[in-house]
């Protein structure tokens, strides 16, 4: 395949025959016994360190020459003078090395008149040649598509970017030990089912050729991890990629991490108090406070977060009271009255009361939710898999929390009457059949497992790359995504 190179490609690939000449340019190994960033941390004098890198800045000089080499732990200076390292490998250096290749050292710490933390080469070895430039140092990657496009390059040249995404996998980390240290176990449940079950939301398609049978990629873990329930577990949970063939903006993507956790006995008022205490604790241990900057606005996870229904937040925001237009046609017939233009992937006039309620909620009273609240009191119909209120059989006990106008977490006491639950999915299968896409199938193997006998359960869903864009008020979720789903290049596929 012919392909163009920059002048600068065709200059490293040239330096690829004398680098062979002298030593293999992609060598097996390199024994290291200091990460970078434990090394920027050593006594001075400190022998017999060795570090690898990439090569990130560099000053050739005369006789004596300064690089500093990074990682995701962090970066280190080194120095490498005539005088130790020898006339030939010296000269070696300065003729083949190039910014962003690699670099395996061995020498002795000690620290600048600038007060740089440096290790002393005593010898070095060429780990790695890069036959592409890295962007301007000073400016790295600036076009948000390519940035997608290359975020390897993005996390080598832009340290906020890097730091982002070590904070969104310190923040998993700490999620997950809370929860194990509150006795939760974590489970895997199947990515390729037969019912695309567990949340409200249009299912990829695939096709088993072993079995002979289409599949989905799963939506949600739910019905699997309420399985482990009846099995026995009771407190679980599980990080789940899940995939939703639904509209992409820059607050939704197609593939996901969700949390989702489930504890036999609670309602959902018990995990409002978990999920509260849980992600005050979380982020203070990685973000250091609890007054978090999201755009212009500071907000305080500190204090109690408030309680509001969902008829009251549509009342705030709409003056539409969902209980006098308690059905999709009246409901529908007032959104026009009021010109409301609520936009949706579907035919507003094939939702069904609860996501047509849903649809109007996000539309008016949503952004304007900047502190942490506790959204209840959900419509039954939008809650299919979620327990009917004792007092009052039109709603559920469901919450979401919303931060900063984001759905962050989705909880329920969930269903465990089969009858019931039965009789929801069929409601669901009809609301399909008359093309509503997000409804809900019907999943006998699911109603049979519940007839086996499910205990009391609240559950609940976090999108973590939703948390994390909200916590870190980045513009769009692809921005903490390493590497996004993007349609591919005319160039490339051709």
């Amino acid at each position: 395949m012919e392909r163009n190179f920059s002048e600068q490609e065709i200059v490293r690939r040239e330096k690829l025959e004398d680098i062979r000449a002298f030593c293999n340019p992609y060598p097996e190994r390199y024994e290291v016994n200091y990460e970078i960033s434990e090394a920027a941390k050593l006594d001075d004098d400190t022998e017999n360190v060795r570090v690898a890198g990439r090569i990130i800045l560099m000053r050739k000089m005369g006789k004596l020459s300064f690089l500093t080499i990074s990682d995701i732990t962090g970066k280190i200076q080194i120095s490498i003078k005539y005088d130790i390292v020898g006339e030939e490998k010296y000269k070696f250096f300065k003729d083949n090395f190039d910014l962003g290749d690699f670099i395996g050292v061995c020498g002795t710490i000690f620290t600048t008149h600038t007060g740089e933390k440096t290790v002393r080469a005593d010898s070095f070895e060429f780990l790695g040649k890069a036959l592409k430039p890295l962007p301007d140092k000073f400016h790295g990657l600036s076009d948000s598509e390519l940035i997608y496009r290359n975020r390897f390059v993005d996390i080598i040249v832009n340290e906020e970017a890097k730091n982002n995404f070590k904070l969104k996998y310190n923040f998993i980390k700490e999620i997950r030990r809370y929860l194990e240290d509150n006795n939760y176990i974590e489970i895997e449940t199947p990515v390729l089912i037969s019912k695309p079950s567990g949340a409200i939301a249009k299912p990829f398609i695939s096709h088993h050729n072993a079995l002979d049978i289409d599949v989905y990629l799963r939506i949600a873990p739910e019905t699997y991890l309420k399985r482990a329930v009846i099995g026995g577990f009771t407190k679980v949970f599980e990080f789940a990629r899940c995939f939703r063939n639904e509209g992409m903006d820059s607050t939704h993507l197609q593939d996901f991490t969700m949390l989702e956790c489930y504890h036999a006995y609670y309602n959902y008022k018990d995990n409002m108090k978990l999920i509260e205490n849980m992600l005050k604790e979380v982020v203070k241990k990685v973000f250091g406070t609890l007054n978090i900057k999201i755009g212009e606005n500071i907000i305080d996870l500190s204090k109690k977060w408030d309680v509001v229904s969902f008829k009251d937040i549509i009342m705030k925001y709409a003056n539409i009271d969902i209980d006098k237009y308690n059905t999709k046609e009246l409901l529908l017939e007032k959104i026009k009255q009021d010109n409301i233009n609520l936009e949706s992937d579907s035919d507003i006039g094939t939702l069904g009361f609860g996501n047509l309620v849903d649809l109007l909620y996000k539309k008016v009273a949503r952004p304007y939710m900047i502190e942490p609240v506790f959204l209840v009191d959900h419509p039954i119909e939008l809650s299919p898999l979620a327990r009917a209120n004792d007092d009052n059989k039109k709603i559920t006990d469901r919450f979401q929390l919303v931060i900063n106008g984001a759905e962050i977490v989705n909880a329920y006491s969930e269903l465990v009457d089969p009858n019931e639950q039965l009789n929801r999915l069929e409601q669901q299968a009809r609301l399909h059949s008359e093309g509503d896409d997000e409804a809900m199938v019907m999943d006998m193997d699911y109603i049979e497992a519940m007839e086996y006998g499910m205990p009391p359960i609240s559950g609940w869903g976090m999108g973590i790359d939703r948390v994390i864009q909200v916590l870190t008020g980045v513009p769009n979720i692809k921005d903490n995504i390493l590497f996004p789903l993007l349609r591919p290049t005319q160039k490339k596929d051709n």
